[in-house]
């Protein structure tokens, strides 16, 4: 078996490309099938992982097909939508945030698709492979810090994105995504979590996601202090978003070790 730091560097070239070929694949769609080419990027990612870990690690991988994927991946959906509407809501109520009903709702498929391909790809880079590979070597807790680490770097060149901003991403979606990875050892929870949040934000409440304007069902306006509110990268800036992820987080992290999942 490959040493641990080799492997990991490895799976994100693996699974990179992957993504790539999937990239690839949806450029060659008609115009009118343009709109769905997100799905074979996440399709991309998953096919390229299960190779990756069936070729290079040659053994089963439980971790995407074992029994109860596919609810874990529906109680995900769930936790996001509710996960982000509570976050909205609270903000709303400190006047944070305002909405008006969009003149069109053509943002929203594209909203759903977006979301749907960055839950997917991000997860199996940074669950799947980052922190899987880095918890065999370094233990859990060294893992989660690492991997929340580079999951806010990542969102660093991001537009209107700040050091203050990738934290706020690395301490409420680095510890909360990787901390849903440890409670079932299955990256579905973590997926359906993050893209059902990605898009609530941006496709039903037209918030900025991660600096990135998203006009949704709804036309989101942020007003007020940038620290409470998110500013223009968005809520997931917000002091609001960070402390409900991470009180959830650490929810997931405190059920781990009762089954076991900690090694």
């Amino acid at each position: 078996v490959l040493y641990p730091p080799v492997r990991t560097v490895l799976g994100f070239f693996w699974v990179g490309g992957a993504i790539g070929l999937g990239a690839g694949a949806a450029s060659l769609l008609p115009e009118n099938l343009q709109g769905w080419a997100p799905l074979l990027l996440a399709l991309g990612a998953l096919v390229g992982y299960h190779a990756f870990v069936r070729i290079v690690e040659r053994r089963p991988v439980t971790e995407l097909w074992s029994k109860g994927w596919l609810l874990e991946a529906v109680a995900g959906v769930g936790i996001g939508v509710a996960l982000f509407s509570a976050v909205i809501g609270i903000l709303y109520l400190l006047g944070s945030y305002t909405a008006t009903v969009a003149a069109s709702t053509a943002g929203v498929m594209p909203a759903l698709m977006a979301a749907t391909m960055a839950g997917v790809t991000e997860e199996i880079l940074i669950r799947a492979v980052a922190f899987r590979i880095l918890e065999s070597w370094l233990g859990s807790w060294i893992a989660l810090a690492i991997s929340a680490v580079l999951f806010g770097a990542m969102h660093l060149p991001n537009p209107e994105a700040t050091v203050l901003s990738s934290a706020a991403i690395a301490l409420e979606a680095g510890v909360m995504l990787a901390a849903a990875y440890m409670l079932t050892r299955r990256v579905w929870l973590a997926i359906g979590i993050h893209a059902a949040w990605n898009f609530t934000q941006s496709g039903i409440f037209g918030a900025p996601t991660s600096g990135v304007p998203s006009p949704g069902f709804l036309e989101g306006q942020l007003q007020g202090l940038t620290w409470l509110s998110g500013g223009a990268f968005g809520p997931e800036a917000s002091i609001v978003a960070v402390t409900v992820c991470l009180a959830l987080g650490l929810h997931f992290l405190r059920r781990a070790p009762a089954k076991g999942h900690i090694p």
